[in-house]
């Protein structure tokens, strides 16, 4: 049988439940017509008899009167059309006696009929000057009241009949509604008992699937879905039997080859020398490799966060922002140079991770665990520090013998120690600008080793945005002017107020306004701009020189990195020191520019009061 036939079979108890619901109030309603039927046929069929028997008789007694009264016509006709009126209605009523004591009150009337018409004979045969009202009170009038009071009882008696019969009715209409009820609730209680017994009899099988489909979705191949039949869900449960058997074959092919793929995975990053760990995207630690558990003594044995107790603070931070980067759709982490590394104290000395993080992806292209590679550069770090330190030992002993030679080429331009020719002249010249540059450089260099090795901590104070423009236009006019450039202030009041080492953020400020003057055309205005954005306050020079290129536009702010074709000299540090000095202050530094139509250097720092946010990179 299909499953269409056995889900039809299955609403049979409640039809059959409804059908004999319809029978029984088919019935129940008939035998109540019945009833009211009666009730109308029989002693309302009386009772107009017995209403029209005493109207008849009442117009008889009127022509009595008449006659008595000396209209004899009139009288008599009267008298003659009602006597036989009321011989019918008379007739009607003895052919319908329904009620107990009906026959004898009926018999009765008959004889009070037959004794009234006599005596309306009598009165008739009388002479006209005969006394006929004493004959009428004497012998008419007392049998009309007979018959009149005969054909009330019958009357009082079928309209009590039918008052009682009404009332029965009502009864039992009452106990037929009740009874309705009861049948309609029974039927349906047994109809829906027994659908729901077939139905979940015929639905059994799906439980079946049901259980075997979670078993295999819980690892277990090799149970099977048992279920009889010839129907839609034996058919059903035979295809998932045979899918179950070839799911079951295929893992047995390559459940080696997966475990051999996962061996050969754990093996490449237990290779590693740097800690390997990928989270998922709950913060689990899913796999580790040796050199995370031996220098970071990560656990994975232990379940969920736990396995990272053991981790650093200022390295989980780190890690954990790597995190949220990746999971947050940013793509694979980079870290923006060797300064975010991490020192960890290890059993082997200090060591500086530097953490990398890249996606995991599922088959639907989400991202579902981040791993994260902990970078050890303790040696470009200490190679760094050895470049650094030379570079510092190298300016500070080219310092003090440049400022002797400046002081000497300074000397002999004045002519302090004699006339020059006008050769001689160009050529001291020539070496004094020489000279400015070589100290420029040796500032920069000095400048920057102190930045990397944080000799000179920040002197922060509460510091005027418009004091910091001021200062720093105040301190670049006269090269303006020898640029044929001037210098713009634009402060907008109310500005906040900065918690910032004025001498330190002037320097980058510096460096901002020397690159702008550097490739501002001549004529042109040279904006240097504060306003508040936000939480932070934001300071922009503006320049219309010729833009900085789009593939330049993050190196650029790097050592040494220069735009091909920039005029000017030096090492190339000055943007350099000014991302640093602003990235020490937990602030933002950036670039917007359209080649040919100049570029907006500007840096953003938090207001004071603000806490102070971790350095960004731009």
């Amino acid at each position: 049988m299909s499953l269409r036939a056995k889900l039809l079979l299955a609403q049979i108890p409640i039809v059959a439940a409804l059908v004999l619901l319809a029978v029984v109030a088919s019935v129940a309603t008939k035998s109540l017509g019945h009833g009211a039927r009666g009730l109308l046929r029989e002693n309302y069929k009386s009772v107009l008899a017995a209403q029209a028997m005493k109207e008849a008789v009442e117009r008889v007694d009127s022509g009595v009167l008449l006659i008595a009264a000396g209209r004899r016509d009139e009288g008599a006709h009267q008298i003659a059309s009602h006597r036989t009126r009321f011989e019918r209605e008379l007739a009607v009523q003895e052919g319908n006696i329904t009620e107990p004591g009906e026959r004898e009150l009926t018999q009765r009337l008959r004889a009070s009929w037959l004794s009234y018409e006599s005596s309306v004979v009598r009165f008739l045969s009388l002479p006209e000057n005969a006394e006929l009202s004493s004959v009428y009170l004497a012998g008419v009038k007392p049998g009309f009241l007979a018959v009149r009071d005969g054909a009330e009882g019958i009357q009082v008696l079928n309209h009590d009949a039918m008052t009682r019969k009404s009332d029965a009715a009502e009864t039992a209409a009452r106990r037929l509604e009740t009874f309705l009820a009861v049948v309609a609730l029974a039927g349906c209680a047994l109809g829906i008992t027994a659908s729901a017994a077939m139905t979940t009899r015929l639905l059994r099988p799906l439980s079946v699937l049901g259980q075997t489909a979670k078993r295999i979705g819980e690892g277990d191949l090799a149970v099977r879905a048992r279920v009889d039949g010839k129907d839609e869900i034996a058919a059903l449960a035979a295809e998932f039997n045979a899918m179950a058997e070839r799911i079951e074959a295929y893992r047995k092919s390559s459940l080696g080859e997966l475990l051999e793929a996962q061996s050969a995975m754990q093996a490449a990053i237990d290779s590693l020398p740097d800690p390997v760990v990928v989270l998922s995207a709950g913060r689990e630690v899913l796999r580790v490799n040796a050199a995370a558990e031996k220098l970071l003594g990560v656990d994975p044995d232990r379940s969920g966060a736990g396995a990272l107790a053991s981790v650093p603070v200022p390295l989980l931070d780190a890690i954990e922002r790597a995190r949220r980067h990746v999971l947050g759709g940013k793509g694979a982490y980079v870290p923006g140079g060797l300064e975010e590394a991490v020192v960890v104290a290890t059993s082997e000395g200090e060591v500086h991770l530097l953490p990398r993080a890249t996606p995991v992806y599922s088959m639907e292209g989400a991202v579902v665990a981040t791993t994260v590679v902990l970078q050890n550069v303790s040696r470009l770090v200490r190679s760094e520090r050895r470049h650094t330190d030379l570079v510092a030992t190298v300016a500070h002993e080219f310092r003090t013998p440049l400022t002797s030679l400046r002081m000497a080429i300074h000397l002999c331009t004045e002519q302090t120690v004699g006339p020059l020719t006008e050769k001689q002249a160009d050529l001291l010249f020539a070496a004094r600008e020489d000279c400015e540059r070589l100290q420029t450089i040796v500032d920069e260099f000095l400048h920057v080793s102190r930045l990397h090795s944080g000799a000179v901590p920040l002197a922060k104070s509460d510091v005027d945005p418009e004091d910091l423009v001021s200062a720093v236009i105040g301190s670049h006019e006269r090269a303006a002017a020898q640029r044929s450039v001037r210098l713009v202030a634009e402060t907008l009041p109310g500005l906040p107020r900065l918690d910032v080492d004025r001498e330190r953020i002037l320097v980058a400020l510096d460096n901002l306004v020397v690159n702008a003057l550097r490739f501002a055309p001549e004529g042109s205005d040279v904006v240097v701009r504060a306003k508040s954005a936000g939480e932070v306050v934001r300071i922009e020079v503006e320049d219309k020189g010729p833009g900085v290129p789009a593939e330049y536009r993050e190196s650029i702010f790097e050592r040494s990195v220069r735009v091909p074709g920039s005029p000017g000299s030096g090492a190339g540090l000055g943007l350099f020191i000014a991302r640093e000095t602003v990235q020490a202050h937990g602030g933002r530094i950036g670039v917007d520019s359209e080649v040919g139509r100049g570029s907006t250097f500007w840096i953003e720092l938090d207001a004071a009061g603000e806490a102070p946010a971790a350095p960004r990179h731009s």
